[in-house]
């Protein structure tokens, strides 16, 4: 992967969790509804999917990279789990205190209460969404992590269909797919399309594209985003959903996949315009600045902490902060930024640090007995 596309993918991660922030912040509940455009264009929906996008892309290029399952499988775990676990532990805590505050901060469909032996299962397996032998649930008030919930899934089937082999990869794969559920399945088509651009962009020949179209690509593939946004397709494509399930309520069949043409759409727009954007890279005038390039990368460092941080840090916020603050809006969006920012800073930016810790720990040969 080139210096200049992986940084191309550092921007659109840092955009699309900063989408999801203020997606989320123009909930009525946290901002008044100032900002309730951005919860009509639905933007933090949308950039999950770009994310799916981007993930199956990262994915692939980490499978080559790593070589086999056991190295594929640490690392995909360590990268999820540095955070995942204090972010979890975060969520309790939170919840705990913002509930003991004020349950009007916490309303029904926005906060599930469950067990701390059910959330921490369910947390740590990484399987809220996972419906083929469980309910779905809601992880406290930490609604974003049904995203994780999908990606695991997409992690494991694509690990085992690139590592494994015969029966023993057609059984497991089945399992998979069969716990994880219809509402997963029907997003992984997304979330493959960034395979499928790794696979090109990877072979420069492949990825090699006239000037003119892929300027096309990277520059109308977005564009065609907005306008068709704008005249209302993503409305058209959900109500064509609801019709194919007439005997029942697509939302309760598809939950988060409620949007699935939509958002199908939407990856397929995102697949093109990374295919269009590569060759413009590479090209040979082509050279960021050192500074902005920091800056991009910085930020980028900190989006999964964004991501599975914010939504439990705003509630909490609405629970304790005067609405009658000065400024208040951003002192929301101020102590938001700075609670993930420094969640990032501890742990999510020493992750190779805590692969170093850990792999010490493997290897460290078990303790003589005092005789």
């Amino acid at each position: 992967m080139t210096r200049g596309f992986s940084l191309w993918l550092d921007a659109i991660r840092a955009l699309a969790a900063f989408a999801v922030l203020f997606g989320h912040m123009a909930h009525i509940r946290f901002t008044r509804g100032d900002y309730y455009v951005l919860r009509e264009w639905n933007i933090a929906s949308d950039a999950v999917v770009v994310f799916f996008v981007i993930s199956g892309l990262v994915i692939a290029f980490a499978a080559e990279r790593d070589g086999d399952l056991r190295t594929y499988s640490y690392n995909r775990a360590t990268r999820i789990f540095t955070v995942m676990v204090p972010a979890l532990i975060l969520t309790l805590v939170f919840d705990a205190i913002g509930t003991r505050i004020t349950m009007d901060a916490y309303p029904l469909g926005y906060y599930q209460h469950l067990s701390w032996s059910e959330f921490l299962f369910r947390g740590l397996t990484l399987t809220p969404q996972w419906i083929g032998a469980m309910e779905p649930v809601r992880l406290g008030s930490n609604g974003p992590i049904w995203s994780l919930s999908y990606e695991v899934a997409y992690y494991i089937i694509f690990g085992f269909a690139v590592f494994l082999s015969g029966a023993r990869r057609l059984l497991l794969i089945a399992l998979v797919a069969f716990l994880a559920g219809i509402p997963i399945l029907a997003l992984m088509p997304a979330w493959l399309l960034g395979v499928l651009v790794w696979r090109r962009v990877s072979n420069p020949d492949a990825a090699a594209l006239p000037r003119p179209l892929a300027w096309g690509l990277a520059i109308g593939a977005p564009a065609a985003m907005v306008v068709l946004k704008w005249v209302g397709v993503a409305d058209a494509l959900a109500a064509l959903t609801a019709q194919a399930f007439t005997q029942a309520d697509y939302r309760a069949v598809l939950l988060y996949s409620d949007e699935v043409l939509w958002n199908s759409l939407l990856a397929v727009l995102m697949a093109l315009h990374l295919l269009g954007v590569v060759p413009l890279l590479a090209a040979s005038n082509w050279r960021e600045s050192e500074r902005l390039a920091r800056v991009i990368r910085w930020l980028a460092g900190g989006s999964f902490s964004l991501y599975v941080m914010h939504y439990p840090t705003l509630q909490l916020l609405d629970a304790c902060l005067p609405e009658n603050l000065p400024l208040y809006d951003l002192w929301l969006l101020g102590i938001t930024l700075a609670v993930c920012f420094g969640f990032a800073a501890l742990f999510e930016r020493p992750l190779k640090i805590y692969r170093r810790w850990l792999a010490a720990l493997i290897r460290r040969p078990a303790a003589v007995p005092a005789e």
